[in-house]
């Protein structure tokens, strides 16, 4: 915008501001300009579609033929707009196409509210404190409805064909079926692709968690493109890393040492849980599995009397604790510092909290996907020390990343 224009507008704005007295003032004055703005963009519109402007003769076969009125429902409440109309109704506005009765921005602004997690009931009340807009349930519904379309396309879009790191989790939400309640499981896959970037892969919903559902979301994955994964790093759910590398057989499976240590936690008692925890990360923090297994007896040896349970669980799962021993210390701690998908699941609670229960599966697709899409706007940067971990994995499995890198 030229200097010309920005003074003509400062002296525009100090005029008009000589009348404004009250916020009710305020929004009317928007409310006029928001008129006057979209009427003469319609008849500029208007004059490009006929070629000639108003007020002059032209051969054309075309011509006004007046207006017609809808009421327009933006930010600054409803609007009536008088719509320019030709003679062959042939006219098809770009602003505000045949159909449409309020402006985009308002969609979004549902939208980014619905991804927080307020209820229909909640937006209908923040529109009218707001803005003054009664916007009904229905409108709300509509506008949240298209996202399902989003929601098909990104669940079944081709994804790359190797993904270093890949991080499986499940959150559990309620949902309405059959006139009960009913626990689900919303499964989540993040992949770190070989730039170091984070991308939210899927998302499943089953009644029951399981390695046989998880087979089926390892299946989905090969299905859209991804045919390597080097490591996978997975909760303690019986029968996982089995149903891992059937689809990837060359995959090595971690453990998420986040969710064993929160496991050996959940029985001790406040009082010790530092003490547990510092001794614990002894184990996983160890230069060698070697060293590793020392500090795991001597963990037993310490607590088997008061918490048998937390030593045999480690040594049960210990093929998939251990993995991460294998690899050196840059790829470790992207491997067991789970952030990425802990952060992930953060957003994902936020979202749902507000909703106590889902009315429909579709529903918590809609929530968690609008969540995700929103915190992925920052995902802009590689995760921590990446170049330095991929490059210790281009090293250790140069044969299989060639051809992708």
């Amino acid at each position: 915008m030229s200097n010309i224009d920005q003074e003509k507008l400062k002296a525009m704005a100090a005029e008009l501001a000589k009348d404004i007295k009250t916020q009710s003032d305020l929004s009317d004055l928007s409310a006029s300009l928001l008129k006057m703005t979209v009427e003469a963009a319609l008849g500029a519109e208007m004059e490009e579609h006929l070629g000639y402007p108003k007020h002059h003769s032209s051969d054309s076969d075309n011509s006004r033929n007046g207006y017609s009125f809808k009421t327009l429902k933006g930010d600054h409440g409803e609007v009536e707009i008088a719509i320019p109309r030709d003679r062959q109704s042939e006219f098809n506005p770009t602003i505000i196409k045949k159909g449409e009765t309020r402006l985009t921005s308002m969609d979004d602004q549902i939208l980014a509210l619905y991804a927080k997690g307020m209820t229909t009931r909640d937006i209908v009340a923040t529109f009218k404190e707001m803005y003054g807009a009664d916007v009904s349930p229905t409108l709300i519904s509509k506008v949240t409805e298209a996202v399902m379309e989003k929601v098909t396309l990104w669940r079944s879009r081709p994804l790359d064909e190797v993904y270093p790191l890949l991080y499986l989790d499940g959150i559990v939400i309620k949902v309405r079926q059959d006139k009960q309640v009913v626990r689900k499981t919303m499964y989540v896959a993040l992949g770190v692709n070989t730039d170091g970037q984070k991308e939210c892969l899927g998302l499943w919903l089953s009644e029951t968690e399981s390695s046989k559902f998880w087979l089926s979301v390892l299946n989905d994955l090969e299905a859209r493109g991804v045919k390597d994964i080097l490591v996978a790093s997975v909760d303690g759910l019986t029968g996982f890393p089995e149903a891992i590398n059937t689809v990837y057989p060359q995959a090595d499976v971690q453990l998420c040492i986040v969710h064993m240590v929160r496991n050996s936690l959940r029985y001790v008692g406040y009082k010790e849980r530092k003490q547990v925890a510092n001794d614990l990360k002894q184990v996983y923090q160890s230069v060698t599995e070697e060293e590793a297994l020392l500090a795991l007896e001597q963990f037993e040896t310490k607590w088997d009397d008061k918490f048998p349970n937390i030593g045999r669980s480690w040594r049960n799962n210990w093929d998939n604790v251990a993995t991460l021993f294998q690899y050196p210390q840059a790829i470790r701690k992207v491997i067991y510092t789970t952030n990425a998908i802990e952060s992930l699941n953060s957003v994902i609670r936020k979202a749902t909290k507000n909703r106590k229960i889902f009315s429909h599966d579709n529903s918590a697709f809609k929530i968690i996907f609008l969540a995700i899409e929103s915190a992925s706007k920052k995902w802009t940067m590689p995760i921590r020390d990446w170049k330095l971990a991929m490059n210790q994995f281009m090293i250790l499995h140069e044969e299989r990343l060639k051809p992708y890198v």
